[in-house]
């Protein structure tokens, strides 16, 4: 009886077949859970030869199937991995072939500084291991760029800091390219920039010599743009020397991995850039002075061996004296000589009693001999003063250069010093006090007495060139 009214009472309930049911049961579940956000740890991750992943989301108490479509899966910033903490947004729905439910993910994010700091490690290890971070292949940066390229957001008070720092040190030219510093789409936009400033033809815009990366302070998730790795390539194959600046001195991201220099600050990274110009020219003048004191030195020191040189010099008297003496007894040998010949000539003629044509022919024929032999005997002569002629010609020149730059020296202020003998004087301690001594100007000479000597030796004192020193 019981059995019959049991019956009865079912009769009015609706079948469904089971795909009905399941599919109803999706709808519903769909319609309730659109869109949620789910936190949990990856376990069981499998990634199919078609690109989709599958995983399950757990927590201490609970596991929730999910499922990362091949177009989602590509599009995400890091790689899932089994164990990893995430944040996962999307919508529940069904699977009707197995009788349970699953999470369709589209969206996944990292869950804590942790997870986030574990995945940059990897992926810092795993471009490294590239070569990307390399000495090697570090760049040297220009000492004085000509133009200066920056990438960074060009409403922060970064590109401000970077132009004041620059006006103050060595104003340079500076190229600004506008990149968003955060948020979607900002790691392309900044690795553009950095390509795009290798890409500038010579011609036209001037391309720069420098590019500086740079953003402000914030948290780990607002530096991720300067971690994602199409920026650190990008950085790592730039051909223009690269200094990274991102956030404070105590933040890091892989792009000061693979930038030639990272700077602490913006400020430090426009310090990095160019040399101070006033502490440049101080260099330069500190450099010109010292080449006018050497140069000083050096012409001091030719004087004072052209003058020794000029003591060692015989005296033109005494250089052409012998000569003279020579040329004199020569040609007092040469006319006795002659008046000898002349002499044994006529004693010949007259012992053989020539006639007078006889007489006439043989003193033609003497003459014409004695004129022979005077013009070999010149020739000679002129051989043999030849040499000194030439000596004494490049003595003169000698003479009068030396000449010149001592009337020179005395005009520009000079004075040579003799004691009584006429002798230069080149030390002071060869003065003593009463000593006579004779000062001689460009205009003049000057008698002078030897005061006593105060003290000990006086200190010296380092005066220009041109100002009172004494040959």
């Amino acid at each position: 009886m019981n059995f019959e009214t049991t019956t009865l009472e079912g009769a009015n309930v609706k079948e469904y077949t089971v795909s009905e049911l399941s599919l109803a049961l999706k709808r519903r579940i769909e319609e309730a859970f659109g869109f949620v956000r789910v936190r949990g740890e990856i376990s069981g991750l499998r990634r199919v030869a078609s690109g989709h992943s599958y995983l399950a989301l757990k927590d201490e108490a609970a596991v929730l199937d999910a499922v990362i479509w091949k177009g989602v899966a590509q599009s995400l910033g890091f790689a899932p991995e089994e164990g990893m903490e995430v944040v996962c947004t999307g919508r529940l729905s069904t699977y009707p072939g197995r009788s349970k439910y699953q999470l369709i993910i589209e969206t996944i994010a990292l869950a804590g500084v942790g997870a986030l700091l574990k995945l940059l490690e990897e992926r810092r290890q795993r471009l490294a291991a590239e070569g990307l971070f390399a000495e090697e292949r570090k760049k040297k940066l220009p000492y004085l760029p000509r133009v200066i390229g920056v990438v960074t957001s060009p409403s922060g008070a970064v590109i401000r800091d970077i132009l004041h720092r620059l006006a103050d040190r060595f104003p340079r030219p500076v190229l600004l390219w506008p990149v968003a510093v955060q948020g979607e789409g900002a790691a392309d936009e900044i690795a553009a920039a950095i390509r795009g400033f290798n890409r500038l033809p010579e011609e036209g815009v001037p391309r720069p010599d420098l590019i500086i990366v740079a953003r402000g302070g914030g948290s780990l998730e607002d530096l991720m743009a300067f971690n994602e790795e199409i920026v650190v390539r990008a950085a790592a194959s730039s051909a223009i020397p690269l200094i990274s600046s991102i956030g404070h001195e105590t933040d890091w991201t892989l792009i000061d991995y693979a930038s030639d220099r990272r700077a602490p600050t913006p400020t430090a990274a426009a310090e990095m850039a160019v040399p101070v110009r006033l502490d440049l020219l101080a260099e330069i003048e500190s450099r010109a002075a010292r080449l006018v004191s050497s140069l000083s030195r050096l012409l001091q020191e030719r004087r004072v061996l052209l003058s020794g040189l000029a003591r060692g010099l015989p005296l033109p008297r005494d250089l052409f004296g012998p000569a003279v003496q020579r040329l004199d007894d020569r040609g007092e040998r040469l006319r006795l000589a002659f008046r000898g010949i002349l002499s044994v000539l006529w004693q010949r003629l007259a012992a053989a009693r020539l006639r007078p044509e006889a007489l006439g022919v043989e003193i033609a024929r003497l003459a014409e001999r004695s004129g022979e032999n005077e013009k070999r005997l010149a020739l000679a002569f002129a051989h043999l003063l030849e040499r000194p002629r030439q000596r004494l010609e490049n003595f003169g020149n000698r003479l009068e250069t030396h000449a010149e730059r001592h009337e020179s020296l005395l005009e520009r202020g000079y004075v040579v010093v003799r004691d009584g003998l006429g002798v230069i004087v080149t030390r002071a301690k060869a003065v003593l006090p009463g000593m006579a001594l004779e000062l001689e100007f460009h205009d003049g000479k000057v008698d002078a007495l030897a005061a006593k000597k105060k003290g000990g030796r006086a200190p010296k004192k380092e005066l220009p060139p041109e100002e009172g020193r004494l040959l």
